[in-house]
């Protein structure tokens, strides 16, 4: 089938593109929903840091990008989720009706790995598309998915850290390989979801077999959302990125830049929040 490939920049959108790939399908197009005014929207649906080096993945894939602002709001938080004007989700229908207008596309590639939330949502625009959703990694066992992805050659790097034992000054900008071995720490010490499906982390993909070129971060800054003295929350804003063939030496590397921001704390991210729970 014709594939349009739901990517936020993490590593489970871009794996189950792979998966998308290894099953016969073509992926034809990309989607993505970017934050209007922010880097971290507090979403219940998407995940935005990163967002700044999005419109690197049509050169890195040699493929269109199809970008939408996210105007709406998390509105119809149940269980079973309607079509409700001025929800965040409708903003994914609108961005979907037009890629299927432009490139009539068959299926959409969806990196959901535990979120029923998520995935109820999903569904439900497709549905309403007569669009089959293909989620490979769905309630696959996380830490065998993790070294899987890794496996893979998929080159992923820490962009944001929310949780115990995960401090930004430390943390933020390094591979995901790297980290692998202290994720499976955490993961069995105080239950930290290895794969971050508890918003523990978030990251970005530099390279993966699909990418014909590299993303190369040539800078970033350091922006602490909580100081929290047990967990903190910091991301990575990037400020200079670019691509490049993939037999260049130099493809990986990233630096970082402490930065503090002057304006009022941001609001609590997402994962902080308490969905309603089902009836």
């Amino acid at each position: 089938m014709k594939v349009v490939a739901l990517i936020s920049g993490g590593k489970d959108s871009c794996y189950n593109m792979m998966q998308c790939v290894a099953a016969g399908h073509r992926i034809v197009a990309l989607a993505n929903l970017r934050p209007a005014h922010t880097d971290e929207l507090d979403s219940y649906m998407y995940q935005t840091v990163g967002h700044q080096a999005i419109e690197l993945y049509a050169d890195a894939m040699e493929l269109p990008l199809y970008r939408r602002t996210i105007q709406g709001s998390s509105l119809d938080t149940s269980r079973n989720y309607s079509e409700t004007e001025g929800d965040e989700v409708e903003d994914l229908y609108q961005l979907l009706h037009l890629v299927k207008e432009k490139e009539g596309v068959e299926a959409v590639s969806v990196g959901a790995i535990l979120s029923d939330y998520q995935r109820v949502r999903v569904e439900n625009v497709c549905l309403r598309l007569g669009l089959q959703p293909l989620a490979y990694l769905w309630r696959r066992d996380q830490e065998s998915l993790l070294s899987e992805m890794i496996s893979s050659d998929l080159r992923a790097i820490l962009i944001k850290v929310a949780a115990f034992g995960l401090d930004p000054e430390k943390h933020l900008g390094k591979p995901l390989a790297d980290m692998e071995p202290y994720l499976k720490q955490l993961s069995q010490k105080y239950g930290v979801h290895i794969c971050g499906e508890g918003g523990e982390y978030e990251t970005f993909t530099l390279d993966c077999p699909l990418f014909k070129k590299k993303i190369v971060i040539d800078a970033a800054e350091t922006v602490i959302h909580s100081a929290d003295a047990f967990a903190p929350v910091g991301y990575l804003r990037f400020t200079k990125m670019h691509t490049e063939n993939k037999d260049s030496p130099h493809s990986l590397r990233l630096y970082i830049f402490s930065f503090t921001p002057r304006t009022p704390p941001l609001p609590p991210p997402s994962h902080e929040r308490t969905l309603p729970q089902p009836l």
